[in-house]
């Protein structure tokens, strides 16, 4: 699985130094009325690909962390509940013997 992360990390890294070997223009972007900013296009295509992802990947995080803590409340309450077997002094289970269930009639 580490792999298959990396393997996909490698390849989208790729992409984007392949993308800015052939987009490094110039563009200007308009902000406001007299607010131009002048810079390249890869720069403008990972700007955005981090508005998207930071807030996306944070908000994974936080849940994971809500659950994760969530079930082990849960586990910690049902270890509580759990109340141990009661053993016999040659540490055998505390249960009657099996009896085989009756014969049929014929």
């Amino acid at each position: 699985m580490q792999f298959l992360r990396t393997f996909f990390w490698v390849l989208v890294l790729a992409a984007l130094v392949i993308f800015t070997a052939f987009n490094w223009n110039p563009v200007e972007v308009q902000i406001w009325t007299n607010l131009v900013v002048e810079t390249r296009v890869p720069a403008l295509v990972i700007a955005a690909f981090l508005l998207g992802l930071v807030p996306t990947w944070l908000l994974h995080r936080g849940t994971k962390w809500r659950l994760k803590r969530r079930i082990a409340q849960l586990e910690t309450a049902a270890r509580a509940q759990h109340s141990p077997v009661a053993r016999t002094p040659d540490s055998s289970p505390a249960t009657p013997p099996y009896t085989p269930p009756p014969a049929p009639l014929p």
